[in-house]
């Protein structure tokens, strides 16, 4: 990779740029960066932060077809599940490699069909990382040797619940202890809560599919991170995983872990050893 695309000027594109800055090899030849009108300060700022340790040429376009001049040979969605529908299939059409984050955005089996469609027809690959949540290299194994049981449980401080459909089942200012407000499919999950139940697409995609796999969310006034458990029952192997992640500053209802996973992904791109 020499040539990194980023859809998106938010929270997790400042932390996927800080751990490029960190730990690139060598800078690399361009990275561009695709934002809205609204946002593309915030976008050339961020770039002029990091500079040189980041790229030879640093851009920030408002237009999909000058972002797509750049030639990404990679590009990191971290734009939410909007930007999933608006521009994935033209990337992988483009020939360009599309790590997307939103992965809930999938749940709609339309569009997952034409993304893979859309890969097809330019070359491209469409790579989903692991995200906010451990443990899937793990439930993919596992999958292949016949899964019996997958469920996940997400628990989040009230307050990163606002402006979901949570608000309207529970006082999240007024809770003393924790509640269960959502137990389902993952497909359901990641319909009904698309910026907290990426985890949950996530985690269908891996194993057992989004209508076999179950999923609870939680409101929980006790803990002050959020939580993500994986409880997986196969023919090879039983587990279960408990990541606790920090929410990222600049939007509580993202994990900071997510951000981090999209860096791991592109930096295995610009590496010879990928771990």
């Amino acid at each position: 990779m020499r040539r990194l695309g980023i859809i998106g000027a938010g929270g997790m594109t400042e932390t996927l740029l800080e751990a490029l800055a960190a730990g690139l090899p060598a800078p690399l030849e361009a990275v561009a960066i695709l934002a809205s009108v609204r946002s593309a300060e915030k976008a050339r700022g961020l770039l002029e932060r990091f500079g040189a340790k980041l790229a030879e040429r640093r851009l920030v376009e408002t237009d999909r077809a000058a972002f797509l001049a750049t030639r990404p040979d990679v590009v990191a969605e971290c734009a939410g599940h909007g930007a999933v529908r608006e521009h994935g299939a033209a990337m992988l059409e483009a020939g360009a490699e599309l790590i997307v984050i939103s992965t809930g955005a999938l749940a709609d089996d339309a569009l997952r069909l034409a993304l893979e469609e859309a890969a097809t027809r330019g070359g491209a690959r469409l790579v989903l990382p692991p995200g906010a949540v451990g443990g899937i290299d793990v439930l993919g194994a596992a999958r292949l040797s016949g899964l019996e049981e997958v469920t996940y449980t997400g628990r989040k401080p009230p307050l990163a619940w606002k402006g979901t459909p949570a608000e309207a089942l529970l006082d999240l200012g007024a809770l003393t202890e924790a509640a269960v407000f959502f137990e389902g499919t993952a497909r359901e999950a990641a319909v009904r809560y698309p910026q907290n139940a990426n985890v949950a697409a996530t985690v269908a995609l891996a194993g057992a599919g989004f209508d076999a796999t179950r999923v609870r969310l939680v409101a929980d006034p006790g803990i002050t991170r959020n939580l993500h458990e994986v409880s997986v029952r196969s023919a090879a192997a039983e587990f279960s995983i408990r990541l606790e992640g920090r929410p990222s500053a600049a939007n509580p209802k993202t994990s900071l872990t997510a951000g981090y996973s999209m860096a791991r992904e592109v930096l295995n791109r610009a590496r010879r050893l990928a771990v």
